[in-house]
């Protein structure tokens, strides 16, 4: 894919995509998107099952749930995905709908304010037609009581009126599969979850699944790599493959730029350094994090808003952004008395953890 296919790309899509509307922190390893960039994700997803890279059981699974369903002639049990945002929940809802045949409506919970914005899509609904609700924890209450009739028995009840003169008039609703998308599955009520038939779980890919990812997209960017380059992307990916392709496309600017376009290892490394990713795929904020908790604090405890307050960022930056990596890493641990590094944490920056961490009975023995 050229630039010039990217521009036109974002430009039919208006540089966004309805209904979405998590922000984007900015980040080069940033897992959430941004309007333009998830247009040229969809240039890059898989179209087909067969074509999806990594989550192994999940992928069996599905592929048992739909030929079934298939073979039956009926629509699948409605699928619920959850797990980390970058690692493929949208794209596995497009490959079921081009799996059954079916076309796909595509919407998210905070877009659905009001139980009469959910009840115009479902009224208009295709029999075998896939409704995709992306964040579907973030539905509003009256929303999702809806619903739950909804996918139930494919019925939904319009209330005329206010109070106690207000009535009920059921209106049934084509047969149709649900497959919801969450980050934070806590959150969904039970039940609500529990009115789903499969639940798949996607995790942190590894490395060599990252890097068939990295090789597929580069060949669909018409990027030169080699096995290096695509060894050191998928090592700096955090295990997602939003990341992976985003740093591909980083890359691949220093390449055109600075060289002759050939993405090698030693200029992956180069580039990689001047965008502050280092070889675990922690950025500025990350090392921030870990360098103010232990040169400024000793390596903790210390509290959320006071270690927020030293890097100079929100608590909430610091603890939905940069946390759940490094606590992933071993590098950090949340302890009820405060924020900790952990021997890993130490060793990252070059420093000696203290003996203290290694005594019996200490917070990681």
């Amino acid at each position: 894919m050229t630039r010039a296919e990217e521009a036109e790309l974002t430009r039919r899509a208006g540089g966004g995509a309805a209904g979405r509307d998590d922000p984007w922190d900015g980040r080069v390893v940033s897992p959430l998107a941004d309007g333009e960039e998830r247009v040229i994700e969809g240039a890059l997803r898989p179209k087909r099952l067969d074509d999806f890279v990594g989550q192994p059981r999940v992928r069996e699974q599905l592929n048992l749930l739909l030929r079934s369903a298939l073979r039956r002639g009926r629509p699948p049990d409605h699928v619920l995905l959850s797990g980390p945002p970058g690692l493929g929940k949208t794209t596995i809802a497009m490959i079921i709908a081009a799996e059954l045949g079916a076309p796909l409506r595509p919407t998210s919970g905070p877009a659905i304010e009001r139980a009469g914005d959910l009840a115009a899509v479902l009224s208009t609904l295709q029999e075998g037609e896939v409704l995709f609700i992306d964040e579907i924890h973030r539905l509003a209450r009256p929303a999702e009581e809806m619903l739950y009739l909804a996918m139930e028995d494919f019925r939904v009840d319009i209330i005329v009126g206010k109070g106690p003169g207000a009535t009920a008039i059921p209106l049934d609703i084509a047969p149709f599969t649900l497959v919801g998308a969450t980050t934070r599955a806590g959150l969904l009520p039970a039940p609500l979850r529990d009115r789903f038939g499969f639940t798949g779980h996607l995790d942190l890919y590894q490395p060599e699944e990252l890097g068939v990812i990295v090789r597929r997209s580069a060949g669909l960017l018409g990027v030169k790599i080699e096995d290096g380059g695509v060894d050191e992307l998928a090592r700096r990916s955090r295990g997602t493959p939003r990341i992976a392709n985003r740093l591909l496309r980083r890359v691949r600017d220093y390449a055109e730029v600075r060289a002759d376009g050939v993405v090698t290892k030693e200029l992956t490394r180069t580039a990689l350094e001047l965008y502050e990713v280092d070889e675990l795929g922690l950025d500025r904020l990350d090392r921030a994090v870990l360098d103010a908790l232990i040169r400024r604090f000793g390596g903790g405890p210390v509290g959320l808003s006071t270690l927020a307050v030293a890097v100079g960022e929100e608590a909430e930056t610091v603890e939905v952004v940069a946390e759940p990596f490094l606590v992933r890493h071993g590098m950090l641990a949340r302890t009820p008395r405060g924020r900790v590094a952990t021997r890993a944490g130490w060793e990252h920056l070059g420093l000696t953890p203290p003996a203290s961490l290694d005594l019996p009975g200490t917070l990681f023995d």
